[in-house]
């Protein structure tokens, strides 16, 4: 095995096949074609002279040799991550890239105005916005600061919670209407995905009620929120996305804390520890509270809204 003739760059393909199981799982994660991944996969090999895959009809599957090399991939991976982390950590200059991850219905209805207000008062800051519901891994540098809603925010990093985030069953007032003498276990449920972690509104139904059938999922909260306003269903959201609208309303009183509690969930901005003392960081960090605690009312209690 010539391993001298190794770079990282072969070890990044290895370890996106090893991890994606497959050449075109690794060619989107790498943003290459799949015969780019298979070429490159078949020059290490004949490099090395060692087989790492067996080509079976369900994937790639690691050899020996191939798992050798992923344990020692990942171990060079998290070192490069870390030096990453640690030289940006020491950046005192507030000027550069900063990746910054939240989630859909949040940013488009609270957080963009004042995203945009960040960037026209630190024009030497490129944020880059990545609207996703998952959380990014802030360790390989998916994104400098997450903000997230969770009750369990990770011990990895840096947390601050910023608010709750209020949240109940909401109906459009044309299917309430409608369907004024149905019961809960009778309307169609609109749910999140299982994925979606807003709410604990699938537990809480399947454990309220068992014979409630569920008509719709999507994975994120635009989704149901369109949805209820085209009368398909009743839906758990957020205050702050459902209030303004007054062709909705609550179907479970949102004052009441048996219920809202399921829906119920936390606002957290995350960092990356290494990252903590970094300017830009910490610029946004103290930008986001600021903004937040302005929002607070709307993203906590309900305020347009009654049952009739």
């Amino acid at each position: 095995m010539n391993a001298q003739e190794l770079e990282w760059n072969d070890l990044r393909i290895v370890l996106s096949v090893c991890r994606q199981g497959s050449l075109s799982g690794a060619a989107r994660e790498l943003g290459v074609n799949h015969s780019t991944v298979f070429r490159r996969i078949a020059a290490i090999e004949e490099k090395i002279a060692v087989r790492l895959f067996e080509r079976q009809a369900t994937g790639y599957a690691m050899t020996k040799a191939g798992e050798v090399m992923l344990a020692s991939a990942e171990r060079i991976e998290e070192e490069f991550f870390s030096l990453s982390r640690k030289l940006i950590g020491g950046d005192l200059r507030l000027n550069g890239n900063l990746r910054v991850t939240a989630p859909d219905a949040l940013t488009m209805e609270i957080l963009m105005p004042h995203i945009v207000h960040f960037c026209q008062s630190y024009p030497g800051i490129i944020l880059d916005l990545i609207i996703e519901n998952d959380l990014l891994d802030l360790g390989h540098r998916e994104a400098d600061i997450a903000i997230r809603s969770t009750k369990s925010p990770p011990d990895s990093a840096i947390g601050h919670k910023l608010c709750r985030l209020g949240a109940t069953i909401y109906g459009s007032k044309t299917y309430l209407n409608k369907h004024s003498k149905t019961t809960l276990d009778q309307y169609n449920w609109l749910m999140p995905s299982n994925g979606l972690d807003w709410f604990s509104a699938n537990q809480w139904l399947k454990q309220n009620h068992p014979k409630a059938s569920v008509a719709f999922r999507s994975n994120n909260l635009p989704g149901l929120f369109e949805a209820v306003k085209n009368h398909l269903g009743i839906a758990p959201l957020p205050f702050f996305l459902a209030e303004p609208l007054d062709t909705l309303q609550p179907v479970i009183d949102p004052s009441e804390p048996f219920f809202s509690e399921p829906f119920t969930s936390e606002l957290w901005l995350l960092i990356h520890p290494d990252l903590r003392n970094t300017a830009r960081v910490r610029a946004f960090a103290n930008y986001l509270r600021e903004a937040i605690e302005q929002e607070q009312e709307r993203i906590e209690r309900p305020f347009g809204n009654k049952i009739s």
